[in-house]
């Protein structure tokens, strides 16, 4: 279930590599361990996946100015700190990767962490959770 949805406006692919921040964001999120040491986000669930905006205004309009937004969805049932964890975890490895770009860019970034508690419907059918469930 965990996912990392990135939104961003299009100038942003000219400041750096949204494919490679995709695997930096789940190479952290595979960090992320609860309390008891269990990873917070499986291996065979952890999907990242960014979106230029075909259409976007950011601000006063008077600047090439970039923005990125991502979206982490986990499962429910997690602790405060869990999330905070994980949400501070996510935050660091994005602002690291774009460090370079805050430098000599205008770019604002927001990471949000929700949880999907009262699912009404949550249909999965995969391959990949067996191939990294192999303890």
């Amino acid at each position: 279930m965990p996912h990392c949805v990135i939104l961003y406006t299009p100038n942003v692919d000219k400041l750096t590599d949204m494919t490679a921040l995709c695997r930096t964001v789940a190479d952290a999120m595979l960090t992320v361990r609860d309390e008891a040491g269990k990873q917070v986000f499986p291996t065979g669930g952890t999907r990242v996946l960014a979106y230029p905006a075909t259409h976007y205004a950011v601000a006063d309009g008077k600047g090439d100015y970039a923005f990125v937004y991502l979206n982490v969805r986990m499962a429910g049932g997690r602790s405060a700190e869990v999330k905070q964890n994980a949400g501070d975890t996510l935050f660091t490895a994005v602002k690291e990767h774009f460090a370079p770009m805050f430098e000599q860019s205008l770019i604002g970034i927001t990471l949000q962490v929700d949880e999907s508690p009262g699912q009404v419907y949550d249909g999965k059918h995969s391959t990949l959770h067996p191939l990294f469930n192999k303890t």
